[in-house]
């Protein structure tokens, strides 16, 4: 009979296996590279002290085919220390046989020690499931938002996914955009122009991987529900997010006000004539539009052809009237037997995506060699 149980070191061939297949839709054999990385992600031995373990789906003949992967997370909600899951890479490799494998995975993470559970990157598939578990989707954390900053270049930068040889035409795109973005011109859906406004009373500069750490660990309090992010927990984040090179170049920067107070930061990727990814915006309360105007200027220098990430409810209110558009991405549960971490959670009192969810890990956005 067909069994859950804890992930060990001898299940990480197979699961490699799955996540190549399943996740990556990928025929090729799953590299030394990534095994290792998920050995290093799920069965690290301080993150398996807080009792929390990833759990895998065996068949009767013993080989494994599913995967619900768990990272612990330390978080505060008033004054009060609690442990989270943040359940990432959930994967059915028998879905088509066996639909039941992802809700058998599901109960045994929510029945851990954990007070509360969440994922933000739950898919069509995985978003029913944790709907049945009696999780909650919040909608607003649910959302992903896109400025086109040069509307030729990227209709090519998708183009150019597709057909390859549609890039030949950058510099046709070049000279279109020109035209199309040329200063003076008013703000609107198809193209951003870099007019003058209230963000250029700010400075914007690149940021160390220690003043970004002070950064986060000063913005973050203001959610009531919060990961603890003590500098160790903030380095090995950065250390994992060092590198997404599906993503693009890393950018890291903080927002200050003339007097060197930060007011906010922001961590995105991108190359020139490409789309960038943000990961991370975070601003002290007022702040959050001048800390967007930010980020969309410097992606718009940079030669970015548009810039994309996630809402959450502070953010989805800043990000109206700056003309993105909006579309459901992947959906962010939360799961917990108290009631008080549920309210706080639906009501948009606490931080779980970004670098507290999964983006900041190389399963999102990074190639395996």
């Amino acid at each position: 009979m067909s069994s859950i149980r804890s992930l060990e070191v001898g299940d990480i061939e197979a699961v490699a296996g799955l996540f190549q297949r399943v996740l990556r839709r990928s025929g090729a054999p799953a590299s030394d590279d990534l095994k290792a990385y998920l050995t290093r992600l799920f069965l690290d031995p301080a993150a398996l002290a807080t009792g929390l373990r990833s759990r895998v789906h065996v068949r009767d003949d013993g080989t494994v085919s599913g995967l619900l992967g768990v990272l612990p997370v330390d978080m505060m909600f008033e004054g009060r220390r609690l442990l989270a899951a943040n359940c990432v890479a959930f994967i059915n490799g028998d879905r088509g046989s066996d639909p039941f494998v992802g809700a058998r995975l599901l109960r045994e993470v929510l029945s851990g020690p954990q007070h509360l559970s969440f994922s933000d990157t739950a898919n069509d598939i995985s978003t029913p499931i944790w709907r049945t578990a009696k999780a909650a989707v919040l909608g607003s954390c649910s959302l992903e938002w896109l400025r086109i900053l040069k509307p030729a270049a990227f209709a090519l930068d998708v183009a150019g996914r597709r057909i390859p040889a549609a890039r030949l035409a950058r510099p046709l795109s070049g000279m279109a955009d020109a035209v199309i973005c040329r200063k003076g011109r008013k703000q609107a859906w198809l193209y951003y122009a870099p007019l003058a406004g209230k963000a250029d009373a700010f400075i914007d500069e690149p940021a160390s991987d220690d003043a970004f750490i002070e950064g986060c660990r000063q913005l973050v309090l203001r959610f009531p529900l919060r990961p603890l992010w003590d500098r160790p927990v903030l380095e090995t984040i950065l250390l994992h997010a060092a590198r997404k090179t599906l993503y693009g170049m890393r950018v890291q920067r903080i927002v200050r006000t003339r007097s060197g107070k930060v007011i906010g930061l922001y961590l995105y990727y991108g190359d020139t004539g490409g789309s960038g990814r943000v990961v991370q915006i975070m601003a002290e309360p007022g702040q959050e539009s001048i800390v967007i105007d930010c980020l969309i200027r410097n992606a718009y220098e940079r030669g970015l052809v548009a810039v994309r990430g996630r809402t959450d409810p502070i953010l989805l209110q800043a990000l109206i009237g700056k003309k993105c558009a909006f579309k459901e991405a992947s959906s962010t549960v939360v799961h917990s037997r108290e009631p008080a971490l549920v309210e706080a959670m639906t009501a948009g009192k606490a931080l779980l995506n970004g670098l507290a969810g999964e983006e900041w890990t190389r399963l999102m956005g990074d190639r395996f060699e």
